[in-house]
């Protein structure tokens, strides 16, 4: 069988095409403290220059072995850009949304016009995916991530944005709108600059918190702009959304992303029943297994997870920063030995 570079095997896997063997790649959060420590880089430092975050990002690949290499490290940049205040981070704490910039459809008239290209984080991020795919765009994936749209209308909304949507609130649909738009638009500008796949990671989009009539009314329509937007120039799209999202994969199957992302309370034999079109990716545990487990914990559990019928064993959500590098080393080393039938 033909032996394909790493770009070529996420890409084909991903399509239901022949690979030699499973892709190793993590579609979240990848950064370390051991890592950090290995490249001499570090949280929050790392948030805010182009550099570091392209030099942290390699980390996954230089001193893990993951086969691709992944921007950014959070998902507070989006909400940030459209003026909601933050809580700075840690070495081992990513920032978080702390106050909110839309109340008002008026409020989201005045954010219709961005722009990228200035010094917003947004901008760095993106300066940092072309540094890591001028490195590195002709052997491994480049993934470039984002908040989706219904989490960013929430951290610019706040706590009234679930109440709004149950509610019919006035700011609902012109703030979805606009999510989406900047969302489309921002993955865009990461596939200019050399990103060939895209993550868009959603949490709050939850069919648990949801339910099938809110989540396919607020989540699916926009989710399938996004991929429809991506195919349309030749990029891989997963989606990932926190929590038990069993019951709701086929709902999230119609958005028409080539990967589903599941973590680890979700049923993978269900998941991979249901989902027609993605591919299920996941779904090992971040905290038990991959913080406090071994390496041959991981290991047994990789294999338990692709007998399953997960098409590629990788994180269920984003990796603890204190995680060892040990064990993120046996996870790639089983995809090294997995073939697909």
């Amino acid at each position: 069988m033909t032996t394909y570079t790493p770009k070529e095997r996420l890409y084909r896997v991903l399509r239901g095409m022949e690979v030699d063997r499973m892709p190793a790649v993590c579609f979240t959060q990848t950064a370390t403290v051991e890592q950090m420590e290995a490249v001499k880089i570090f949280w929050p430092q790392a948030h805010e220059d182009s550099e570091m975050l392209a030099k942290l990002a390699e980390a996954a690949h230089t001193v893990v072995g993951f086969e691709a290499v992944r921007v950014p490290f959070d998902i507070t940049a989006e909400a940030e850009f459209f003026g909601c205040k933050l809580k700075a981070g840690t070495l081992d704490q990513q920032p978080s949304v702390i106050g909110h910039s839309v109340k008002t459809p008026e409020d989201v008239d005045k954010w219709k016009n961005f722009k990228f290209g200035g010094t917003a984080r947004v901008d760095r991020i993106i300066k940092s995916t072309k540094i890591l795919a001028d490195k590195y765009g002709k052997e491994l994936p480049i993934i470039g991530s984002m908040i989706g749209p219904f989490s960013l209308a929430q951290h610019l909304n706040g706590d009234n944005w679930f109440m709004g949507i149950m509610m019919d609130d006035p700011v609902v649909q012109p703030l979805i709108d606009l999510t989406t738009d900047f969302c489309i638009k921002y993955a865009t500008e990461m596939v200019k600059a050399g990103a060939d796949t895209i993550v868009i990671i959603d949490p709050t989009a939850s069919y648990e918190l949801l339910g099938d009539q809110f989540y396919e009314k607020f989540a699916v329509p926009y989710h399938k702009k996004i991929a429809d937007a991506m195919r349309a120039l030749n990029v891989s799209t997963i989606l990932h959304i926190c929590g038990d999202t069993t019951k709701g994969i086929a709902l999230m199957d119609k958005a028409g992303v080539d990967g589903i992302s599941v973590d680890q309370k979700v049923n993978i034999k269900l998941a991979s029943a249901a989902s027609k079109q993605a591919k299920i990716v996941g779904n090992l545990d971040p905290v038990q297994l991959l913080w406090k487990g071994t390496p041959a914990e991981v290991t047994k559990r990789c294999q338990e997870v692709f007998a399953e019928g997960a098409t590629i064993v990788t994180v269920g959500c984003g990796i603890v920063t204190n995680t060892p590098t040990e064990n993120l080393k046996a996870l790639v080393e089983f995809t090294k030995t997995a073939k697909y039938k």
